[in-house]
């Protein structure tokens, strides 16, 4: 048997050995994947009828969801360039546990999408050769090309890399670094490419501005660090791989740079609305001071804002930012404030108000929530699988074993 298969047998095994705490963390997580596939079940069996989306609003919880992830998945490359390029030591050790997070991050993307378009066998319309792929002319056509790109560029950079440190042989630059300047550029375009998504929607003035672009970096790049920096507290506290607390506090400088950039792209795009007072500003108002008594999203931009405030806070000021509890807070109300911001607090004022005037309030339902919970679970699932395959393998405890004479 060669030493591919071999390798792919043990790492098989391995999956399925460890503490009782990953065996309870991942049926926790395998239990709530099966619920979101239940709900998903339903919605194929009733349609998107089940949903609170409507003919007023007809991207809601989902694609918000997928708007934010794609942010996710394109942070990786805070890790990549000073790693790779700048040969940083320090995130050199951890480089490749965030490209596993854009792997399983891109994942949550493509399942996102799915769950969107109601019957996971309408996603064929969107495999490039196969369905009705309408290239280039669709702008949806590119962001999968984008995502499916790269999705197949981590697989084959931490695939390779992990396979090479299994054997104990080091890896040929040939074979990783191109694909590696590539990833870089490519993460830049996924984020690029779902906002161009809503830019070029002209019947939406909510959503035709060309700061929607920087937006989306500058969050992916606060919320991506931020979740990486928890993660591998994580990681490190119940494993015996080292993780410097240089590492982290080098992704805390990215998060505190990403997330002051983002405040002033949002007081920008506040000003522009609202200084101009013309009819395009009535999606602005719905959703920071409400419109003709409908006020759904208020508490939640403004709820999104004072957390992304205090978050700001804590990290400018050095003896805070330090304190690694204080930190870990400040990465999680930055985390949720862009969620709410870039998620819920950009995708539905988009909708209203309508073009005949109509106010129609969106809030997802149950059954929406579940699934949304179910592909969440899914994606820690994947991540956490991946995680446990390469600790072992980065610290030299799974390795090739030379057989014997």
């Amino acid at each position: 048997m060669s030493d591919y298969l071999v390798f792919l047998w043990r790492s098989y095994k391995l999956s399925f050995s460890g503490s009782p705490k990953y065996y309870a963390w991942m049926t926790f997580l395998t239990i709530l994947c099966i619920i979101g596939l239940h709900a998903f079940t339903r919605q194929m069996a009733e349609g998107l009828a089940i949903t609170g989306m409507m003919d007023q609003v007809s991207w809601g919880v989902y694609i918000a969801n997928f708007t934010f992830i794609v942010g996710l998945a394109a942070a990786a490359v805070m890790l990549v360039i000073p790693a790779y390029i700048y040969n940083n030591k320090h995130l050199h050790d951890v480089v490749i546990l965030g490209e596993l997070l854009a792997i399983a991050a891109i994942i949550m993307c493509l399942m996102f999408v799915t769950a969107d378009l109601g019957r996971w066998d309408r996603f064929w319309h969107l495999i490039p050769l196969i369905g009705i792929f309408n290239f280039p002319v669709s702008m949806l056509s590119w962001d999968v090309v984008v995502l499916m790109g790269y999705l197949l560029l981590n697989m084959h950079i931490c695939g390779y890399l992990l396979y090479m440190k299994y054997l104990n042989k080091k890896p040929s630059m040939l074979f990783y670094i191109p694909f590696v300047l590539i990833a870089i550029f490519w993460a830049i375009s996924i984020h690029t490419v779902t906002a161009f998504l809503y830019v070029g929607l002209v019947g939406r003035p909510f959503w035709n501005a060309a700061i929607v672009a920087p937006r989306f970096i500058g969050s992916a790049f606060t919320a991506g660090p931020g979740l990486m920096i928890i993660a591998f507290q994580v990681i490190r506290r119940n494993t015996r791989y080292h993780i410097s607390d240089e590492a982290l506090h080098i992704l805390r400088q990215i998060v505190t740079i990403a997330l002051l950039v983002n405040l002033f792209l949002l007081g920008c795009e506040v000003f522009k609305e609202f200084y101009s007072d013309s009819l395009h500003t009535s999606s602005a108002r719905y959703l920071f001071f409400g419109l003709h008594g409908h006020d759904a999203l208020v508490p939640w931009i403004w709820l999104a804002i004072v957390m992304e405030i205090i978050a700001g806070i804590i990290l400018i000021i050095p003896n805070m930012a330090r304190n690694l509890t204080l930190l870990n807070i400040a990465c999680i109300l930055s985390f949720a404030g862009i969620w709410i911001e870039k998620g819920m607090g950009m995708i539905i004022p988009g909708f209203l108000p309508t073009p005949l005037g109509e106010i129609v309030e969106y809030f997802p339902t149950a059954n929406e929530t579940w699934i949304c919970i179910g592909i969440w679970s899914f994606g820690l699932l994947v991540y956490s699988w991946l995680i446990h395959l390469a600790i072992p393998i980065l610290s030299g405890t799974f390795h090739h074993q030379k057989k014997s004479l």
